[in-house]
């Protein structure tokens, strides 16, 4: 090739590669977004914040960073897709924790780019009981107290007009001292959505402080639902009533619990929920308890509630019949669960510990002190046409349960030191269970209706018996059944053949049953002076009816679990009463 062809064919390549570059530098290449600007956070409660931002027109999404404390790493919190038009953007983050920093970022997408981080924006949430709040009035609307504010009842409180209160976790209320038998009603037709966790517990509780407390320092939980009960005619709540009969706000008026025929209503749920010092009485068998529920739905769900200190009982049901788990009885003045009236519920993992008898403050009324771990009934007084035969039965499936008493014939009173008071009609399934230190008998079972809930019989037949003693543990006790010679006592409950309804009476002591235990007359310290789970080669670790059959079987549906075991806690299984329980004498 000649020189001068050389040099055209070299300008050729030249032009073309400059015509090629003029082409490309015709073409906009993709530009990554701009961050959004003016993030903000707000605080919103003790456990939730509030994040705000505006969209911008043309992007794709956001991707919301977190990071807790001040030097935290980030982690996606939440993706939101861009509106098509600019927009305020605002979410409420909820479960967060108490009395915390957190940072929050926002990422920018479009068109397959991302932006970088935008400005950090920061909130600490609210500590618990940052600030404070009466209550002294009905709440006939849907209301929400929220874990930033301790709330004290001064007052009979009802919820109302089929409004539901909601309770954050971790919140507080308080009944009044200076107001003698404050408490919270929830009626007919509300709900109490109280739903804690095991972090953060929700807490009913005297307003006097720690170590002035005293039983009976305000009313309680007492809840009327529109489930079944056997009395007929009109029945009030006992210990209502005593402002009259006129419906006025805050005031004690009287509240009618019967009548009701709605098997599946609903009064709410309530989950890690304790009621400390609580208890009132107007007058003799007129009394408050820590939980009072009377027919309540099954609609209804009550699971992980302790009851500390209470005059009265712990927990009593009065008719309809709901599922109901993982409770607890601290020291309670008369009886830790009683049940009448045609409670028809399921229960399983129950504890019960006393070891005094309570001495209330001045003020709170009459007040039981016939100790029992359960006392159950069928229908007993006005209303009952039929005597101890009317209907519904009072026939639970009570099942795990550890129930140990003081010990002491002098801390029973003149009628308690019973494990399990059967009597007036009452039937009822109770299996696996451990009943220790009932100072006059594990069982008393009394009057010839509650024998013929077993069929008459030696050895009731799961099959057809409506009461049936299975698979229970007896220590620290004189005797399984209380002596027939006994006012009231059915002759018959000796023929109840221990062996083959597996009812075992142990020389055992209770301290080398369980983990941790305190010893009889001693005065526990704290919660740490416990644990509830057998020791290894415990006979409770094995014995329990592992298998279900009959009307057991039918009655526990897939509610309640058959165990090898007996009690309320399984051999090294978990410790399911830790972090949101509490023991104190004051």
């Amino acid at each position: 090739m000649s020189a001068s062809r050389r040099i055209l064919t070299a300008a050729l390549v030249i032009a073309g590669t400059m015509a090629t570059a003029c082409s490309s530098d015709s073409t906009t290449a993709p530009v990554a977004p701009n961050p959004i600007l003016g993030l903000g956070v707000t605080v919103k409660g003790s456990t939730s914040l509030q994040y705000t931002f505006t969209s911008v027109v043309g992007d794709g999404s956001y991707e919301v960073q977190r990071a807790e404390g001040a030097s935290g790493t980030f982690a996606t919190d939440t993706t939101i897709t861009a509106p098509a038009a600019s927009a305020a953007i605002s979410v409420t983050r909820t479960g967060l924790k108490v009395n915390t920093l957190y940072r929050f970022r926002v990422i920018t997408s479009k068109g397959g780019l991302q932006s970088i981080a935008s400005s950090e924006a920061s909130a600490t949430t609210l500590a618990l009981g940052n600030a404070t709040a009466d209550i002294t009035g009905d709440i006939t609307a849907s209301r929400t107290l929220f874990a930033d504010t301790v709330y004290t009842l001064k007052g009979f409180i009802h919820v109302a007009n089929g409004a539901t209160l909601t309770i954050q976790p971790g919140t507080k209320i308080q009944g009044d001292f200076n107001t003698v038998g404050s408490s919270l009603w929830i009626l007919r037709g509300a709900k109490l959505q109280a739903v804690g966790t095991a972090e953060l517990p929700i807490v009913f509780t005297s307003s006097r402080v720690a170590g002035q407390r005293q039983p009976g320092d305000w009313g309680g939980l007492l809840f009327i639902g529109n489930a079944i009960d056997s009395r007929s005619g009109n029945v009030t709540i006992e210990g209502s009533g005593v402002d009259g009969t006129t419906v006025a706000s805050g005031k004690n008026y009287f509240v009618t619990y019967n009548g009701g025929t709605v098997a599946t209503d609903n009064s709410g749920t309530l989950q890690y929920v304790r009621v400390e010092f609580a208890g009132y009485a107007t007058l003799v068998d007129q009394e408050f308890n820590a939980f009072t529920f009377a027919a309540i739905g099954s609609g209804t769900r009550v699971s992980y509630v302790e009851a500390l200190a209470g005059l009265d009982d712990s927990f009593e049901f009065f008719g309809g019949g709901f599922d109901f788990d993982h409770a607890i009885a601290f020291e309670t003045a008369d009886d830790m669960f009683d049940m009448s009236e045609g409670w028809v519920g399921r229960m399983q993992y129950l504890i019960g510990y006393n070891s005094v008898q309570l001495v209330p403050r001045t003020g709170a009324g009459f007040y039981s002190v016939d100790i029992q771990g359960i006392e159950n009934d069928g229908c007993n007084g006005t209303g009952c046409d039929l005597g101890h035969n009317t209907a519904p039965y009072t026939i639970p499936l009570v099942s795990n349960f550890t129930l140990i008493g003081c010990g002491d014939v002098a801390c029973s009173g003149t009628g308690g030191g019973y494990g399990m008071m059967l009597r007036r009609g009452t039937g009822g399934y109770y299996v696996n269970g451990v009943l220790a230190r009932w100072a006059r008998g594990g069982i008393s079972l009394r009057d010839s209706t509650t024998f013929a809930r077993s069929g008459s019989a030696s050895i009731p037949d799961v099959a057809t018996a409506d009461l049936l003693v299975r698979n229970n543990f007896f220590t620290e006790t004189p005797q399984v059944f209380q002596a027939v010679t006994a006012p009231g006592v059915a002759v018959q409950q000796n023929a109840f053949d221990l062996a083959g309804n597996s009812l075992t009476l142990s020389t055992a002591l209770a301290t080398s049953l369980f983990t941790a235990l305190p010893a009889t007359g001693t005065a526990p310290a704290n919660l740490a002076a416990f644990d509830f789970t057998p020791v290894s080669g415990s006979p409770i670790a094995t014995g329990g009816m592992a298998t279900f059959a009959g009307k057991i079987l039918t009655k526990a549906g897939t509610f309640v679990t058959p165990t090898a075991y007996m009690g309320a806690v399984a051999p090294a299984g978990t410790k399911w009463w830790q972090g949101w329980t509490t023991y104190a004498r004051n």
